[in-house]
């Protein structure tokens, strides 16, 4: 039961990142917005694309790293990844975001991302 939880959140907590991160790609206006810190209509092209890689390729190295190296490499990247939840808490709250944005979404998988790295380490 735990192996299962522990890969299940990490398999769904990885591609949550893969699909945020085409989602920047394909729609970035909309995503920046439902990330708590709105672009610019003038310009944040880079800030936009440099997110959507960002989150694919965090996603898509997670789910190599579950593949390939087992738990105790994935709760590692887990645990360190959690770092960008919570530096984009802070990003949404300094730039005037909404709360309920910065600490429903981000500190929210922050503190999911932080459970599933103690479970991988538990296996």
């Amino acid at each position: 039961m735990l192996t299962a939880s522990a890969y299940g959140l990490a398999i769904v907590l990885n591609l949550l990142f893969v699909l945020i991160g085409a989602r920047f790609l394909l729609v970035p206006r909309a995503s920046a917005a439902g990330y708590g810190v709105p672009a610019k209509p003038d310009g944040d092209a880079a800030y936009l694309t440099i997110k959507g890689l960002r989150d694919g390729g965090y996603g898509l190295l997670g789910l190599a790293l579950l593949a390939f190296a087992g738990p105790g490499a994935a709760g590692w990247f887990m645990l360190v990844t959690a770092l960008l939840p919570l530096g984009d808490t802070l990003i949404v709250l300094r730039n005037g975001g909404p709360k309920a944005t910065a600490f429903g979404v981000h500190f929210a998988t922050a503190v999911v991302m932080l459970v599933n790295a103690a479970l991988l380490f538990a296996l």
